[in-house]
């Protein structure tokens, strides 16, 4: 834009705003603002700094105001500019009441005086200063209207043309605005050239200092899913619903997929004829193989389904910590896993599951090394043969608690006992819970464990001697821990994610239990507040009586009516 002096042809200013607007795809309006601005700076920079001059354009006609404005202060207003260190300086485009007295008695603190300027021309410092600001601002309104026109497009695949590959990063030309695909969200083994049209999806979109930053993506687990938005049109109108996405980009992927009509199978729908739906959007994908799988609400059926195309034996959940144990046939185990652990880990990132194999003959083994363990448990701690130990871990007692606290008739239905065998053998299993107990409490001291460690709500005589053999010896001990330190961790090891136990590993602790000891300790401590106490109040629901006052005039009108 060339701004030589105002005096220029009207219309040419005009047409120059209409020609940057139409350029930049913004208003018209924004483009004369930055116009007035420049010519506001390069006439301060002619008349002096000290003057407050403002600039109008007349939008229809192209006509240039230039004018001064005096304001009228107070004589004893002390003002000192901020950036100033020459002390109190007078405030641009000020004058004093006194002086404005001398020359209009009519002058009073806040009138304002305004004098038209003539039009001058632009030198070659003020030109380029003019340029600046129009050129600044240009730019920021530019950003501000890709911002706000991509801002609400996240989640939408976009058709763009490569404008430049830098270090991996691909710059994608979206016509009114830039996108970049950052190496990790391409898929690998794909490249571009310049000029080369891309489909894209739009994960984010940031306001950054340098301009938005347009984020795309190829390996988005939601690039998938809108192509097949595109391509299967009982997805796009909300017949069938894509529950969730895993990928392993450009090699393999897991779509689970439910359907809201029980007329309409989800995964014969999104395979379609000979698959040709669904070949569509591995063209796309560079190959990328598509499993599709049925969502279901039972999340063991779930991740049975997610194995698939492996057949699953059994499934055992551990809802605590969100693992899943799933026991497969012999002959099925590499296919459940996947080669390099593919399909298991797919499985688990589309269930949200950590998902441990485990062959039958793997689950045998275990289940008959528990039983001998079990059996020999019950010989030593009840002091009975073989033959009864067997019968009662049979009967799925797993530990010496189970027997001392069941209800006997429990016990004397086993086949072969009776009530006396049943109490009997009661007695013998509080015996040695008694003596262990003993024992374990003995440790506590020996490890010099604090009793009021014992006296924290849910600490447990064996988690007392737990805690003193991981060092924690007293309350403030037990305050100063973290959950993890508690129930142990996972850490990346040369590439491998490793487990490292916990204090209390052992006793299968919770996040929530684990946090609660630490808080009851820090409680004690002294360290935080105990929460208040839920203050009782009594419901009033029964007919509709919401509260207190309702119940009083019900029982009043009640008494009137025996009267």
């Amino acid at each position: 834009m060339s701004l030589t002096g105002i005096s220029a042809n009207r219309l040419e200013l005009l047409q120059i705003a209409e020609a940057v607007a139409r350029e930049k795809s913004i208003d018209k309006e924004i483009v004369i603002e930055a116009i007035e601005e420049a010519i506001q700076k390069g006439a301060r920079s002619r008349y002096g700094a000290e003057h407050d001059i403002r600039v109008h354009i007349d939008p229809k006609t192209g006509e240039t105001t230039i004018k001064r404005v005096i304001t009228v202060i107070p004589d004893d207003l002390v003002y000192e500019a901020e950036d100033s260190e020459e002390g109190p300086s007078e405030p641009m485009g000020s004058r004093r009441l006194r002086e404005a007295l001398a020359a209009d008695k009519d002058a009073f603190v806040g009138k304002t005086y305004e004098e038209v300027l003539p039009p001058f021309e632009f030198g070659r410092v003020q030109t380029q200063m003019a340029r600046q600001v129009v050129t600044g601002k240009v730019r920021e309104a530019e950003r501000e209207r890709q911002f706000e026109e991509f801002k609400d497009r996240v989640g939408e695949i976009v058709n763009g043309v490569v404008k430049r590959v830098e270090y991996g990063n691909t710059v994608v030309d979206l016509g009114r605005g830039e996108g970049i695909m950052r190496r990790d969200q391409s898929i690998p083994r794909e490249n571009f050239n310049i000029g080369d049209r891309i489909r894209c999806y739009i994960y984010d979109v940031r306001r950054e200092t340098k301009g938005p930053q347009i984020m795309l993506s190829r390996a988005h687990g939601g690039f998938m899913a809108k192509l097949f938005a595109q391509e299967v049109p009982e997805v796009y109108d909300g017949v069938i619903e894509i529950r969730a996405v895993a990928r392993d980009p450009g090699s393999r992927a897991k779509m689970a997929v439910v359907s809201n009509d029980s007329s309409i199978d989800p995964v014969g729908a999104c395979v379609g004829m000979r698959g040709s739906r669904v070949q569509a959007v591995v063209a796309e994908l560079q190959g990328e193989k598509i499993d599709i799988i049925q969502w279901n609400p039972d999340e063991a059926t779930f991740i049975v389904n997610a194995l698939a195309p492996a057949e699953v034996s059994k499934v055992v959940m551990d809802e605590e910590d969100e693992r899943v144990e799933v026991v497969v046939p012999d002959e099925q185990l590499s296919l459940a896993i996947g080669r390099r652990g593919q399909n298991v880990r797919l499985a688990s990132q589309l269930t949200g599951w950590q998902i441990d194999i485990m062959t039958e003959s793997q689950e045998s083994e275990r289940r008959q090394k528990q039983f001998a363990e079990t059996t020999v448990l019950f010989q030593e701690a009840l002091d009975v043969d073989e033959v009864i130990a067997q019968l009662l871990a049979t009967e799925g007692f797993v530990s010496v608690e189970d027997v001392a606290y069941v209800e006997p008739h429990e016990i004397a239905a086993i086949e072969g006992f009776d009530e006396d065998t049943a109490d009997e053998l009661q007695a013998r299993a509080r015996d040695f819970l008694d003596k262990e107990a003993a024992a374990q409490d003995a440790r506590r001291v020996e490890l010099g464990v604090e009793d009021a460690v014992l006296e924290i709500e849910g600490v447990t005589l064996p988690m007392a001697v737990a805690l003193g053999e991981g060092e924690v010896k007293s309350v403030e001990d037990l305050a100063g821990l973290v959950p993890d330190d508690l129930r142990g961790w996972f850490e990346n090891k040369d590439g491998e994610r490793v487990r490292e136990p916990g204090i209390l590993e052992t006793f299968a602790l919770s996040p929530e239990d684990a946090e609660a000891l630490i808080m009851r300790a820090r409680i004690v401590m002294g360290w935080i507040e105990a929460p208040p106490e839920p203050e009782y109040e009594p419901e009033f629901e029964s007919e509709g009586l919401d509260n207190p006052e309702d119940l009083d005039l019900a029982v009043a009108e009640g008494e009137a009516q025996d009267a």
